[in-house]
This record gives C-alpha cells, structure tokens and sequence, in this order.
C-alpha cells in the first residue's frame, strides 16, 4: 500500500487518486476512534448493545434505518452472511437505530474530546468546516452507505461535525473500494484472504465469520488465478492485480478535494495530521479495518 512523506503539499491534483489516498490517511482515524476508544465503545453499551460486533453492526449499519441483513452483508462487504444475519435485525429489539445513532455520535465525540484536549477551539472547528465542504462535495449515486451518512443532519459541535465529516467521507470511499473489488472479480472472502497473503494479520481477519473451509477454498481460487503461488506467496501478477483495485478505489475518491481545491486540501491535512496521529494512539497499529499508518 503507497504512503508518502507527510511534508508533502497535495500539489498533485494532475495525478489521479494521490491526493484521495493521502487525505483518507488523515480522516479515517477520526472515524476509526468509535471502533477502540473505551468511551466510544460504553456509549455503545449504555443503550444496551453489549458485546462488541453488536455496537458495531448497529452503529454501522443504524443510518440505514432498521434494516435486515440481506443489505448490511451487501454494504458491508467482507463478513460472512450467517454473522451479519445473528447480529441483524435482532440488534434493533435492543437499540433503535436513532438510539444507535445518538450512541455512535455521543461516544465518538467523547472520544475526540479526550484525545484532543491540547488543540485550541479554533483549530477543530476550521478543521471540521473544511472536512464537511469536502464531505458534502463528494458524489453520492451507487454509494449507498455513504449517501445515508450524508443525509444525517448536522451536529452542532466541531468534534461531532469532524467525526460525521469523516464518517460520510470513509463510507462513501468504502463504497467505492467495494465496487472496485467486484468489478476485479473478487468475493469477500478473497479479498481477505488476499490481504492475510500480503500485509495483514490472520489473526484480525478471522473473526468475520468465514469457515476454515471457506478460507481454504478462497486461497486455492487465488491460486488458481495466479494471484498467489502454491505455498500462498503473493505473485507480481497477484500484487499488480490489487493495485488496480486500489487505484481505481483513490480516482473514485477523489472528487470532493478537487472541489475544495489544493490550499485548502492542504490547510485541512496540516489541521488533520495531530488528530490523527493522536487518534492512532487508541487504534492498533494492525487493525482489523485495514488502517494505513500516518504518512512520515
């Protein structure tokens, strides 16, 4: 996966999905804090969704309204049907959805407020303007997560406004990742298999619901296709292949910073980069949603 020195100005509008994939480097650890803060995740259990899959795919899942799995496994992506199907719609006898919105929001934001109580008011509250003029630049058709996000009404606060600014942002690049994956071809269970191959650890991957056989068979297709070779070693075909798929997944991406122009792509990653790298400090450095680390 391609970094680049976090000194770097985003000049680069000329080279497609550079600067998308910079950017996502600096919001998506804003998101990513609702995931593994503690207060993040005791909002989650206040209004009952205990246990930790049960305040994910509600929070996930809860701007979609109360929907049942069939959707979720679609948006989702990379679990494993009979998982999303246990947690879904049963989640909603426990918390509504705009309970489960109201939790995500609350402990999200207590969060932020924790990690970044050394930045002056000023800085958040530039930060989360510029996030949400991209956020709100970015084209919504074919992204269905990403446009329900889009449509939840604005908070009031800068730490929620830059939480849901992310959010819309890295659910409308998720969106467009998993188009990218299905137009090369690949299943779920594939494209995990393929990431355990190359930069991942099993150990992260494993808890989405997929059989040992299941594994097993996904290999052997990556194989078979020459993405891997017998003793499961990524082949130059394999690696040129998913690049692809990362590529078209930053030029999908990149539309809302070519809206807000690159002075102000660049001011907002300047405004970025100590929150994120302070929201890094509660996240795993192999994180099971596939983070990259900060650039520089």
């Amino acid at each position: 996966m391609r970094t680049w020195d976090a000194e770097v100005h985003v000049t680069a509008l000329d080279e497609p999905g550079r600067t998308a994939r910079l950017m996502w480097t600096h919001f998506e650890p804003v998101h990513a804090v609702t995931y593994f803060h503690p207060r993040a995740r005791a909002a989650t259990e206040v209004v009952g969704l205990r246990g930790y899959w049960r305040g994910y795919f509600a929070g996930r899942a809860a701007p979609l309204g109360a929907v049942e799995a069939a959707p979720v496994i679609a948006a989702f992506f990379s679990f494993a049907p009979p998982m999303v199907s246990r947690a879904l719609p049963a989640v909603w006898r426990l918390a509504t959805p705009q309970e489960s919105l109201r939790a995500r929001l609350t402990g999200a934001v207590q969060a932020l407020a924790e990690l970044t109580y050394e930045l002056p008011e000023g800085h958040l509250a530039e930060a989360a303007d510029l996030l949400e003029r991209a956020a709100s630049a970015a084209q919504t058709p074919g992204r269905v997560l990403g446009a329900a996000n889009a449509a939840l009404p604005v908070g009031e606060y800068p730490l929620a406004r830059l939480w849901q600014a992310a959010t819309t942002l890295r659910e409308l690049r998720g969106d467009g990742h998993n188009a990218a994956l299905v137009a090369a071809g690949l299943d779920p269970v594939e494209t995990l298999a393929w990431r355990v191959a190359v930069d991942m650890s099993a150990e992260n991957l494993l808890g989405r619901g997929w059989s040992e056989e299941q594994w097993r068979a996904a290999r052997e297709r990556l194989t078979q296709r020459g993405w891997l070779t017998v003793d499961g070693t990524a082949t130059d075909v394999g690696r040129a292949g998913f690049q692809a798929v990362e590529d078209a997944t930053d030029l999908a991406a990149e539309h809302p910073w070519r809206v807000l122009g690159p002075d102000d792509t660049n001011r907002l990653r300047e405004l970025l980069e100590p929150i994120a790298r302070s929201c890094h400090t509660v996240i795993p450095p192999n994180s099971p949603i596939m983070l990259p680390a900060l650039p520089g």
